[in-house]
């Protein structure tokens, strides 16, 4: 195996492992109430608090570790999400608790960052797509299996066992890294530098491209389960089936968008966006038959996470001085998506036309689309002419 798959695999493996803690507390809530003493719906604020942290702890970490080593930085970030997790599983108060989920936050949006700027430093120019995509992976398999086998896990024990077996995980994944990833110096001047190449037009419109797209998606899947059980008519159980099959059709669309990214960026970022804008639409209608509720399931899941590698290589594109700053943002960006479409969602329940959220998310996928269309010009040089003395190798980093 080529040293760049060995460290691509290393880095997918420690995002799947910081992906699941993000919503594995969501499915033991009730546990953490009792347990705890306190209600629901403040149990549920351990999700929101982890949220807040990767918005806005994100960019913050990385700002203030923009001058450390790699490799270091790796390492660090993630013993500070393992110290995160332990807190979690041991916490004897819902304070501590919080303190824990903040902690573990905190090293999320900054991690990822980094993964895939080393990720795009380890391959080729022209597979730096495919390199993004295996990154991300780590995220879709964790969604699709991370998370539902923690909350069972914690059914069968307690709440707590998930968090303890996620930090026995963390270490393993950070020996991991310690051993395959090689040294390798801060990548920008520092904090300056992130900051200004964040600031050009290009990358705050990307980064407003994944805030207000991605919008579309979370407007519909927040209340995906409903929907189908109340206008669909499916049972719970058949829900927790598409469900699955939603994660599965992430996780394909994610390799599929990968490999498009590579051969021509804009269509693949403009073409998502098209189809899932145009899905959302008739998403109202399709929803009414069960055949074409299961389609539209799927091709949702497919779209949905085809949305990542391509605005993720915006960014890069466009900030390749110093990119870890933007990339982080741009995490955020995804939190930032799904918080808005999420309450636009609700909006649109709590006036009961619970069918119709699919239009509100076409019309945001829809100004994704124009967004990105001023974030990415229609003219690009292919990967040879863009880079001809573009030697970078696995070593390189």
């Amino acid at each position: 195996m080529k040293k760049s798959s060995v460290i691509l695999t290393a880095l997918c493996v420690s995002v799947f492992v910081v992906g699941t803690s993000e919503y594995l507390i969501a499915g033991l809530l009730p546990q953490v109430a009792d347990d705890l003493g306190v209600s629901v719906g403040a149990a549920g604020q351990t999700v929101t608090a982890y949220g807040l942290g990767v918005v806005i702890g994100g960019p913050v970490v990385t700002l203030l570790t923009a001058r450390m080593p790699r490799k270091g930085l790796a390492l660090s970030l993630m013993l500070l999400f393992a110290a995160g997790s332990a807190v979690s599983a041991f916490a004897g108060s819902y304070e501590v608790l919080l303190v824990g989920r903040v902690l573990s936050s905190l090293s999320h949006a900054a991690f990822f960052a980094l993964s895939l700027v080393v990720a795009s430093r380890v391959v080729p120019e022209e597979r730096v797509g495919r390199a993004t995509a295996a990154v991300v992976s780590g995220l879709t398999v964790a969604t699709l299996l991370g998370v539902p086998l923690g909350a069972l896990l914690g059914e069968r024990t307690t709440w707590r066992t998930p968090f303890v077996v996620l930090t026995v995980l963390t270490l393993l994944g950070t020996a991991l890294l310690a051993a395959v990833l090689p040294r390798q110096d801060a990548e920008s001047a520092g904090a300056r530098a992130e900051i200004r190449v964040m600031a050009q037009r290009p990358v705050l419109l990307a980064i407003a491209t994944t805030a207000v797209g991605f919008a579309g998606v979370a407007t519909v899947f927040t209340y995906i389960a409903p929907l189908l059980t109340e206008v669909t008519g499916f049972a719970a159980f058949v829900v927790s089936v598409l469900l699955l099959a939603y994660g599965a059709g992430s996780f394909l669309g994610n390799v599929v968008a990968g490999r498009l990214t590579d051969r021509a960026p804009v269509a693949t970022l403009r073409g998502v966006f098209a189809a899932l804008a145009a899905l959302l639409a008739c998403t109202p209608f399709a929803v009414t038959w069960k055949p074409t509720a299961v389609l539209a399931v799927l091709l949702l899941g497919m779209l949905a996470t085809a949305t990542i590698a391509p605005l993720q290589g915006l960014i890069l594109r466009h900030a390749q001085e110093a990119p870890t700053l933007a990339v982080s943002v741009n995490v955020g960006a995804f939190q930032l998506a799904t918080a808005m479409g999420s309450a636009i969602g609700g909006v649109i329940v709590a006036a009961g036309a619970l069918r119709w959220t699919g239009v509100a998310g076409a019309v945001l996928s829809a100004l994704g689309l124009i967004v990105s269309c001023y974030a990415l010009p229609r003219q690009r040089k292919s990967p040879a002419a863009a880079a001809p003395t573009d030697t970078r190798t696995a070593t390189s980093v």
